[in-house]
């Protein structure tokens, strides 16, 4: 079974396309907004966390693992051996986008993500520069449920307004496709948004998995879980199971 981790519902968005493209592959999901997010944890409570997840997942029969945050991503190299494959969400999205040979690439994403400078690290080895912008307040409206309120518009509008002239913007954050459509309207028409969720599917692709069926967790609140995933990506989610790590 693949595993899916994220703070919160960012990583339905693979999730989604998932189910489009390989129906057949059974998921764990599990949110974990029930502890302080995960951009804000230090690096080793942060490692420690996931190992906790990842040892859960795998418990309950997850063969494979996917980080689908980029925050908790950063913190791949820390953490345990757990004998199953464990992929982040950084590694595709540089490969996905060099390959798109950006003129000039711009990124948002959250605090940890681009404070960290994997990103710029991991671009430079292509010899692509990027301009970052944290759009933190982003991802918080969107798990709420919001995708289109004034504030959002505003948040969004600051944000991108030194990179509204990028030929490409990197979606650091697996929140942000749900209000791609608004994004684009505070850039240059020939600005291209990159979402490398499906690069991440083409990877899960390859993978092979035991028949299951996809059960929900999360160490928060179930409804608000269910509520915010339908309300973001319009996935609908029947059951949801709260965790105590």
């Amino acid at each position: 079974m693949l595993g899916i981790i994220d703070w919160g519902i960012g990583g339905v968005s693979i999730y989604k396309i998932i189910k489009e493209q390989l129906p057949d592959v059974p998921v764990l999901y599990f949110s974990d907004t029930g502890v302080t997010p995960y951009g804000k944890m230090a690096r080793r409570e942060l490692a420690e966390r996931l190992d906790a997840v990842i040892e859960f997942l795998k418990a309950n029969g997850a063969t494979h693992i996917v980080i689908g945050c980029n925050a908790a991503s950063t913190a791949i190299g820390d953490l345990a051996d757990h004998g199953i494959l464990v992929k982040g969400v950084i590694e595709p999205a540089v490969a996905f986008t060099s390959r798109l040979k950006p003129k000039r690439l711009g990124l948002i994403g959250g605090r940890r993500t681009v404070v960290s400078g994997v990103y710029r690290r991991a671009f430079s080895k292509n010899n692509i520069s990027i301009e970052q912008r944290v759009a933190q307040p982003l991802s918080g409206l969107i798990e709420s449920g919001d995708t289109s309120s004034d504030k959002l518009r505003s948040e969004a509008k600051r944000i991108l307004s030194p990179l509204q002239n990028c030929s490409h913007i990197l979606l650091a954050c697996t929140h942000y496709p749900a209000i791609s459509n608004l994004l684009a309207e505070f850039v240059s028409p020939k600005t291209k948004l990159v979402d490398p969720a499906a690069e991440m599917v083409k990877i899960v692709s390859k993978w092979r998995f035991a028949a299951g069926r996809d059960r929900f967790f999360t160490s928060g609140d179930p409804d608000a879980m269910k509520l915010s995933a339908k309300n973001a990506f319009g996935v609908s989610i029947k059951s949801v199971k709260k965790i105590t790590l």
